[in-house]
């Protein structure tokens, strides 16, 4: 049963120190009570507190370490609904199939495939995260020969073992043991056997659902698994269908957010698989939007990638904190004394899509990346971040000046209106105004430098 805010505010120390972040103790209490808060938050809280409030303050989807090492993903630990109440904490992971059915020399190309399948976007490295090993020859021996190319070529990359048989699942995970893997396949028939497993082991157990089934059954049967000693699990509630995947994964979790049904508060993975690519990216698209912390993919060609870490890359930031690079002067190529000094706002979108224009021109050059709160330049500018003088004074104090023996600032096109402001305040300065599209970059500074 879920504590109040009260009853939690009782057990804290009501101090109202202010170590936790929150102006009083009631206040953290109360953030405690609606679980948009962790109790480790508080440093003078006492043991029998701790032990009283661990499952009231605990996130009502179970946190989960999948794999090991630099590789390991992140899941659960969800608190809310939508992502503007708060935001959504750990990014879902994307994992591709591998059936134990295709030849040694297939499953060697397709985790080649997962190995390469790195992008870099704004800052960041995003790549396909897992393999999902099918055991779709329902042969044990097969499926340990298939672990064991899988292992020898990516022993870091974390592995679910897709097995109903335990003799098959056991066998290959014996060569995974130390690794945290998932084993993918405890129904309410194996349920005993699949859990013991997962125990010795030390694996996260995937339970699923029949097609009739449904959550009723996911619900008994990870209360019974828990019962026998495994609390790491993931649930496959059998949807397949898109209307179906949105339905249950939507009911999976208000049931865990809003009810604190702890039979259902677990990640949740989703098999996306379709012989068509779109069908397939557009069913996985429904998965990250809508809480599922795994999906499971056919295939993993380039454009899907892109689009689906790109979904994913903007529903699992904070849409109330903006991505922002730091306020500086870049160098990009090998610059000198001449060359040319763009200025721009550090909105990461538009810092890493200017730059990379700029690299592409082939035209060394510097950017001045101001601080605008991460904002894009035509609302920074309409927002009264991007003006005149406070562009003049982030280059006087820049120190640009010293770097570069020309006096020319280039601004975006967007703000043109701002140049004859500019030069007003910066004395001894020529404002050229740039493109307006950022595509229009590399052509613009070539023309230049002929």
């Amino acid at each position: 049963m879920a504590l109040t805010g009260v009853e939690i505010f009782k057990l804290l120390p009501k101090t109202n120190c202010k170590k936790c972040g929150f102006p009083t103790c009631l206040a953290f209490a109360m953030k405690l009570a609606q679980r948009q808060a962790s109790l480790d938050l508080c440093p003078d809280v006492s043991e029998e507190a701790k032990q009283k409030l661990g499952e009231a303050s605990a996130p009502p989807v179970r946190p989960i370490t999948f794999g090991v090492g630099n590789k390991a993903i992140k899941m659960g630990e969800e608190t809310v609904l939508f992502r503007h109440d708060k935001k959504f904490v750990n990014p879902c992971a994307f994992a591709l199939e591998i059936k134990d059915s295709l030849s040694d020399d297939e499953i060697i190309t397709r985790v080649e495939e997962i190995l390469n399948s790195e992008i870099e976007r704004v800052g960041q490295k995003l790549r396909v995260d897992a393999i999902a090993l099918i055991n779709d020859s329902n042969d044990a021996a097969r499926l340990e020969a298939a672990a064991k190319l899988i292992v020898a070529k990516a022993h870091e990359m974390p592995l679910i073992i897709c097995a109903s048989s335990p003799q098959a699942a056991e066998a290959s995970l014996r060569l995974y043991a130390d690794k945290k893997p998932i084993i993918c396949g405890a129904n309410s028939e194996n349920a005993e056997l699949m859990a013991d497993i997962a125990k010795t082991y030390n694996a996260i157990l995937g339970i699923t659902a029949t097609a009739s089934g449904g959550l009723d059954e996911i619900s008994n049967i990870t209360e019974k698994v828990k019962a026998l000693g495994v609390t790491d699990m993931v649930i496959d509630p059998g949807a397949r269908k898109a209307k179906e995947i949105l339905e249950q994964n939507t009911l999976i979790r208000r049931a865990a957010i809003k009810k604190n049904f702890k039979p259902l508060g677990y990640p949740i993975i989703t098999f996306a698989q379709r012989e068509d690519g779109l069908k397939e990216a557009l069913i996985a698209a429904i998965g990250i939007a809508k809480y599922s912390s795994i999906i499971v993919l056919s295939s993993i060609e380039k454009w899907k990638n892109l689009a689906l870490f790109t979904l994913r890359q903007n529903i699992y930031t904070d849409p109330q904190v903006p991505m922002q690079v730091e306020q500086k002067i870049y160098k990009l190529g090998e610059p000198t004394s001449e060359s040319p000094l763009l200025i721009t706002t550090n909105f990461s979108l538009t810092y890493f899509i200017v730059s990379g224009e700029i690299e592409n021109s082939k035209v060394p050059g510097y950017l001045a990346v101001m601080d605008c709160e991460g904002l894009s330049v035509l609302t920074a500018w309409a927002a009264g971040k991007f003006t005149a003088s406070k562009i003049a004074q982030f280059i006087k104090e820049s120190g640009v000046e010293n770097e570069i023996k020309h006096r020319e600032l280039i601004i975006p096109g967007y703000v043109a209106i701002l140049s004859g402001a500019i030069e007003d305040k910066l004395e001894g300065w020529k404002i050229t105004v740039g493109p307006r599209e950022a595509n229009g970059i590399p052509a613009f500074l070539k023309s230049r430098a002929a």
